[in-house]
C-alpha cells in the first residue's frame, strides 16, 4: 500500500506558514525546516519566506528579542546560553546582540543572584567543595558567565 504524501500549492503552504508564524515567533531556520517537511521545492520555499518577511510574519530581530526575554525570565538562562542557543538557530550576531541589550544589567545580576541562592539552598551536600562544584556546574550549564559564577560560589559557600 502506497502512502501518499500531502502536497501543497504555494498558496496553501503560504497560508499554513502564516498561521505557523502568527501563533508563535519563529526564526528563518524553523520556517525553512517546516517547509522542507511539507516537501516544498527550494524555489517555492524562497518565495514563501520572502512573502512572510514582506508581510511581517517573519522577523528575526523580533524572534531573537522574544526568545531572549522568555528564556531569561522563565528558564533563567545567562547571556552565554542565550547566545549559544540563538547561534544554533542561525540567528545573525547583530540580532543576538540587539536582543541581549534588552536585558538590563541590574535585572540580570538580580536574577543571577536569586538563582544562585535558590540552587545553593537546594543542594543537599555536606562536603562544601562538592557543594560548590555542583553549584558552579549548574550555573555554568545555565549559561552564566564564569567570572560571576566562581565569584558567587565562593561567596555563598566559603
Amino acid at each position: 500500500m502506497q502512502v501518499s504524501k500531502k502536497t501543497y500549492t504555494v498558496q496553501e503552504a503560504t497560508r499554513k506558514l502564516e498561521h505557523y508564524c502568527a501563533y508563535q515567533e519563529r526564526c528563518h531556520q524553523e520556517v525553512r525546516k517546516k517547509l522542507e517537511g511539507m516537501h516544498m521545492i527550494p524555489e517555492a520555499i524562497d518565495v514563501i519566506i520572502v512573502h512572510l518577511l514582506e508581510h511581517n510574519f517573519l522577523n528575526e530581530e523580533r524572534f531573537a528579542k522574544t526568545f531572549v526575554s522568555g528564556k531569561f525570565k522563565i528558564k533563567n538562562w545567562g547571556r552565554r546560553r542565550l547566545t549559544y542557543e540563538l547561534k544554533k538557530k542561525d540567528v545573525v550576531k547583530v540580532n543576538i546582540n540587539q536582543a541581549l541589550r534588552e536585558i538590563g544589567n541590574e535585572e540580570y545580576i538580580e536574577v543571577f543572584n536569586g538563582l544562585a541562592e535558590k540552587k545553593a539552598n537546594s543542594i543537599k551536600e555536606t562536603d562544601k567543595f562538592k557543594k560548590r562544584k555542583k553549584l558552579i556546574n549548574y550555573l555554568l550549564y545555565k549559561g552564566w558567565e564564569s567570572h560571576l559564577v566562581y565569584e558567587k560560589a565562593n561567596e555563598i559557600i566559603p
